[in-house]
């Protein structure tokens, strides 16, 4: 048995559905990190371990690879219904067959299974009853829809 035999195996464990309404893409063009794009967020909601109402203002900063990956680096706020808040930050990867990336492009309703968009979800607060949010790690499955993304996040135990 090596020390490496002894490391945890990471489990999952639901923690928390999203729902985030988006504006129209705008499309910077080549800059000189890449083919980016920019996502604005109007608003959403989280519910689960965490109930709250997604805050406009935010964005996704989306760079294109040439295979039509899309790296997503999306941030913005959530309000609580007590008023505390949060900030999210969504990392990861949307990728798939080009006529399915065509698809989605057109905003077509594109079954989730059909293509990899994973994202890693970090929170950040000052709001102590919601401090353990900030100690975890999440890991989501998420759909594009015409207006909105949807995932769930699971925390990585």
């Amino acid at each position: 048995m090596t020390a490496h035999d002894a490391l945890p195996v990471p489990g999952l464990e639901f923690a928390f559905d999203v729902t985030v309404d988006l504006g129209p893409l705008e499309d910077h063009g080549s800059t000189s990190v890449g083919h980016r794009r920019v996502v604005p967020i109007l608003g959403g909601h989280v519910t689960g371990a965490v109930e709250a109402e997604i805050l406009p203002g935010g964005a996704d900063w989306q760079i294109v690879r040439p295979d039509g990956t899309i790296e997503i680096d999306g941030r913005y706020s959530a309000r609580t219904a007590g008023g505390d808040l949060l900030l999210l930050h969504a990392k990861g990867l949307r990728t798939g067959t080009p006529d399915v990336l065509e698809q989605l492009r057109r905003g077509e309703d594109v079954d989730p299974g059909s293509y990899y968009f994973r994202t890693t979800v970090q929170i950040e607060t000052a709001a102590p009853a919601l401090a353990h949010l900030q100690r975890a790690l999440f890991l989501s499955a998420a759909q594009r829809q015409a207006d909105a993304v949807r995932y769930r996040a699971y925390r990585v135990g």
